[in-house]
Formats: structure tokens, sequence, C-alpha cells
């Protein structure tokens, strides 16, 4: 029986490009290769497209771009083709694919690009679909849909292009509306780049311009104190939760603006909670996967603020798949270890695009 062809396509634009790879490295060591045959496609920072035949420990130490078997490839939106396009020594030759596992973060990768050439190609592919990816992806967007839904989140404002004329006079409006200390991001961001918290009104301004140096939109939240709730999902038809983990700081004061956890932070599944508080919070979970379209994967974050208000913080659609990280371990803890995690993804990824296309 002919293996199934699953490209794994990693690297990417984005600041996220460095943990793009160390990811695609992992889920490409742990793809089982009596049913799977892998096709390494690697994006560089600038953008080139690049058909990588090597080993995943050259992707994981950024020197992939530099074997010398590297060729141009381009993934066809001709469904007709249904794969990539190997540019060799001038002659172009097709190598078709059955599946995909995008392994990009940030923009241009986790915020629906990628997910719409897929779909363009025919090509099924792990994990959430175009306009999910982008909900999620854009900040003013989750917050809009989870409002609509009754899931709480942090008290919030959108700053757009049309208010940069009046900085000073908007962040003055949505100082009288939320106290601070507030929390200052790009709309569009996958990682802290542009992310600060201000204290005061001259703060805000700065934190405001700052922001929009990264993306277009800027989103002001109520800054929260309180604990920082991990859980993830995984399914399409019927998605499910794992357990709650915690990730608990150990040597810095806890900044609930970070994306992602410091390798010296501790991560507890489960977390300390009542029996009552891990249905509710996992329930959430699914409720927000589902309101936003998500389907294959997501991790969700909540905050525990110290007053006892669970509020949802982000719902990422593209998470880290390295041994430590959050969405993977906490798989781990509901025995679904990774090689067994990464052929599930991939084989529910094809059962779902028979529906599709």
């Amino acid at each position: 029986m002919a293996k199934i062809k699953a490209a794994v396509i990693f690297g990417g634009t984005s600041q996220e490009h460095e943990l793009s790879l160390a990811s695609a490295a992992e889920v490409i060591r742990n793809i089982p290769r009596s049913s799977y045959e892998v096709v390494s496609i690697g994006i560089t920072r600038k953008g080139r497209w690049l058909y990588f035949p090597g080993d995943p420990s050259e992707i994981a130490d950024g020197s992939w771009e530099s074997n010398p078997d590297c060729t141009s490839a381009i993934l066809s939106p001709d469904p007709l083709h249904r794969g990539i396009m190997i540019i060799e020594n001038g002659e172009v030759s097709f190598r078709k694919i059955d599946v995909a596992f995008p392994v990009l973060q940030g923009k241009r990768g986790a915020d629906g690009t990628i997910q719409g050439l897929l779909d363009m190609s025919g090509i099924p592919y792990v994990g959430c679909g175009l306009l999910a990816s982008a909900s999620c992806m854009d900040k003013s967007h989750t917050h809009m849909v989870l409002d609509d839904y009754g899931i709480k989140t942090a008290d919030w404002k959108l700053i757009g292009q049309r208010d940069l004329n009046r900085i000073d006079e908007k962040c003055e409006e949505i100082s009288k509306l939320l106290e601070f200390p507030l929390a200052v991001k790009p709309a569009n961001s996958g990682c802290s780049a542009g992310t600060s918290v201000a204290r005061n009104l001259d703060e805000l301004i700065t934190a405001v311009k700052i922001a929009f140096s990264n993306d277009n939109k800027v989103v002001v939240e109520k800054y929260v104190n309180g604990r920082k709730l991990e859980v993830a999902v995984f399914g399409y038809d019927a998605p499910f939760a794992s357990y709650v983990g915690e990730i608990m700081p150990t040597n810095k004061n806890y900044d609930p603006t970070e994306v992602r956890k410091d390798p010296a932070d501790d991560f507890c599944v489960p977390a300390d909670l009542t029996d009552k508080d891990h249905n509710m919070i996992r329930e959430t979970a699914v409720k927000a996967f589902k309101a936003l379209g998500c389907k294959g994967l997501a991790r969700v974050e909540f905050f525990l603020a110290e007053d006892g208000t669970l509020l949802l913080n982000k719902v990422i659609t593209a998470p880290g798949m390295r041994p430590n990280s959050v969405y993977p371990q906490l798989m781990a803890h509901l025995g679904m270890e990774m090689d067994y995690l990464i052929d599930k993804l991939l084989e529910q990824a094809m059962e779902n695009a028979e529906k599709t296309y």
C-alpha cells in the first residue's frame, strides 16, 4: 500500500520563525514512517519557498536553508495539481500531496493566509480554516465573537487607523472608561512584540504608538492580575478539552501580556482547582472553540482573576509543538503522546476534508 504523502510547512516571515522551526522538527520526527512519507517545505524569513529533503535536525538548528539539495518549490493553487511544483535547473516537476501540516505561527502563517492557499489547492490540512485562523489571530475579532457568545474576556477597547490623528484624545477617552493599569497589544500578532503595560495616560499614549508599529489596529485591555490557565482542545465534529494546566512563573513577576511561557516557568497539570472549576473551564474552552469556528486543535488561555472571575485571554490556532510546549504537554496527560497525537491530527484532517472538498 502506498504511503500517505504528508507535507510539513514551516518557517515563515513572522517573528515566530524560530519557534516554527523547533516545532516543525518535532512534528517531522514524530510522523509515523510506517504510514506516511514526509515532504518538508520551508519558508525563509524573506518568504522564499524551498523543498527541503534533509534531516529535521537541520530544521531545528536553522541550517536547513544552506542544504545544497534545497530546491525552489511552490504550493500550486490549482486543485488539478493538488501538490507542489518543484523547480530545479529550470525544469518543473510536480509532487502530489495528500495532507499538509502547516507548522507556521504568527502573521502570514496562522492568520488564515496559508489556510486559504491550501483551500484553493484542495489539499486537506491540519488545524483551523481561514476564517477561524484569522478571527483568532485578530484580538478584536476574538473579543467580538466571545462577547456575542457570552464568554467573559477582559474589558477592552479598539483603536483603529482612523484614530491615528487623534491618538492623545482617544487614549484619554479610553483611560476614563478602563481603569489603569492597561494591557496594550497589536490586534494581529502572535508574539509579545509591541505589547506593553500602561499605568498612566502618558504611558498609554506611548504604548499605543509602539503597538501601531506592529499592526494597523490596537487592542487596549484591562490588565488582569491572576492565575494563567491553559486548556488544549482537539477534534472536529465532537471536540474535547484536556485537563486544565497552569503556568506558574518561578523567577519573575507575572505579566499577563506575555504570549508564551518562559523556560524557567513551571507547568502544572492538572491545575489546583476544584472539580467544578475544572469542568467549567474545560466547557468554556470547547464553547469558545466552537464559537470561533475552530477545528483540529487549539490552545485556549484563561486568566483566573484574584476575585475569582474567569476571563478568556486568547485562542491559539497554531500552538507550539515542541516537547516543552503547552499543547503537547496537555495532550500527553490525556495519554496522547506526540507520535500518536500527530498521527491523529493528520488522520482527522483527511477525514474532515472528505466533507469539505
